[in-house]
């Protein structure tokens, strides 16, 4: 049996040849990681019409991942708690390096390429405990770890880059988790919370919701070019409340809930998977792969309109509007005359679909 341990001894790229740029893989818009019907995890990238632009192999289920703005390599996240991170190329499916957190850490599933690419942020907690790191790696010296500081909360799982290009948004999902497993401990307790932190780690700025939304964990994020951020909750508490999955958020400024009819709110069974403003930022949307629905509206809140599609998950701005994936390898497009279907692959989309 190929062990992971074999799997990367293979793979282990050993060069000092330049990078490729992504025009060299098919010039892809986006990464999505798959699982293929025979078990195997893939990355993949995809152009606009949703077609392949290549595949590369993963010794292990991907979660979310991080593209290069340049070159043809991306950072691929195991699922949360992780222990490892690859760097793949996406033109040869070699893994240049294998990113491990330091002792007693842990990644949990997301970063972002900063300075023009010159530095990787990954999102991490500490085991025991799960007070939210966040790491710095140089790119140049083969992702070296430089620095890290906190971010300010329990339990991050997604963080972004601001547009002013130095500041960044941490989602702290509020929840401390088991060290060797998913298990969460501190369900009465929690509190989520939205940081922004400066380049050295200062904190710039705390958003903490009201009381009575303190089971709702705060998890994935999205930018808009005018410094708004889009933020998808998980609700923890009793079942079947019914209380807005999505806020909204410009600093200085209190949050704005996106409260959706009562129907379309229940039907995402309290969980929303990913977030996205829509290419021309008149809309933000979310998914639930639990309730089969993604709900879309518009930048102030408003509730714009609903979509049914099983086990829908990843989203990404799209020149229709919205690009959205399911579990089932189906992708569609959705705009202002709702969805319509761009292509359908023989694999199982993973929660995420990141854009180049």
């Amino acid at each position: 049996m190929t062990t992971r341990r074999n799997f990367l001894a293979s793979l282990v790229a050993v060069t000092a040849s330049p990078r490729l740029g992504w025009a060299a893989v098919g010039s892809p818009a986006y990464i999505a990681a798959a699982q293929l019907p025979d078990g195997v995890h893939v990355l993949v990238g995809l152009d606009l019409a949703g077609a392949e632009t290549f595949r590369v192999p993963l010794p292990a289920r991907g979660h979310a991942g991080a593209a290069h703005p340049a070159q043809a390599e991306a950072v691929v996240f195991a699922r949360r708690p992780g222990y490892f991170a690859l760097v793949i190329d996406a033109g040869t499916g070699r893994v240049l390096h294998e990113l491990m957190p330091p002792k007693g850490h842990q990644f949990n599933g997301h970063g972002v390429y900063i300075d023009g690419g010159a530095t990787l942020v990954t999102v991490e907690q500490m085991a025991e405990g799960s007070a939210g790191r966040i790491g710095l790696w140089d790119v140049a010296s083969g992702y070296t770890r430089i620095d890290g500081f906190a971010t300010h909360g329990i339990g991050p799982h997604d963080v972004r880059l601001m547009p002013d290009g130095r500041t960044l948004v941490v989602a702290n999902g509020g929840i401390e988790t088991d060290p060797t497993d998913r298990t969460k401990l501190n369900l009465d307790t929690m509190c989520p919370n939205l940081a922004y932190l400066g380049a050295g780690g200062d904190l710039l700025e705390k958003v903490e919701l009201d009381q009575e939304l303190a089971q709702n964990s705060i998890r994935h994020l999205a930018v808009a070019s005018d410094g708004r951020v889009g933020f998808a909750m998980q609700w923890e508490g009793e079942p079947g409340m019914g209380w807005p999955l999505l806020g909204l958020h410009r600093r200085g400024e209190r949050p704005v809930l996106a409260e959706a009819p009562l129907a379309d709110e229940l039907a995402m069974k309290g969980y929303a998977g990913s977030v996205a403003f829509s290419a021309d930022e008149s809309e933000i949307a979310i998914t639930s792969p639990r309730g089969g629905r993604l709900n879309r509206f518009a930048p102030d809140g408003r509730f714009v309109a609903a979509e049914a599609r099983e086990d829908v998950c990843g989203i990404a701005p799209h020149p229709d509007g919205f690009i959205a994936s399911d579990g089932l390898g189906g992708l569609i497009a959705l705009g202002c005359e709702g969805a319509r279907p761009l292509a359908r692959h023989e694999c199982a989309w993973d929660n995420h679909i990141v854009p180049l």
